[in-house]
């Protein structure tokens, strides 16, 4: 697993950052690059991460990404780059 693109959507509340950075840290994700915003009560966040050190799948850690955004009433996906990628070729 390399770079992975992680957006996080849903109404605004206190610790959507923290909760979802403890769990890329936790994981061994490093955050490269990051965006958010706020707008009219609604949270908004992309990162681009670094998941080479990880220990799990990327499937394991999409699916537990969604399930923490689950718990805060959010949607996190997470994806890996390369589709990214490929589609700004064509």
């Amino acid at each position: 697993m390399k770079k992975l693109i992680i957006t996080v959507v849903g109404k605004d509340t206190v610790g959507i950052l923290a909760k979802t950075c403890t769990y890329l840290a936790k994981n061994g994700i490093n955050i490269l690059d990051i965006s958010q915003t706020v707008v009219a009560g609604y949270f908004s966040m992309m990162m681009v991460a670094d998941g080479a050190k990880c220990r799990k799948s990327f499937g394991k850690v999409a699916l537990e990404l969604a399930e923490t955004g689950r718990k805060m009433g959010l949607e996190i996906r997470c994806q890996k780059s390369e589709i990214f990628e490929k589609m700004h070729r064509i």
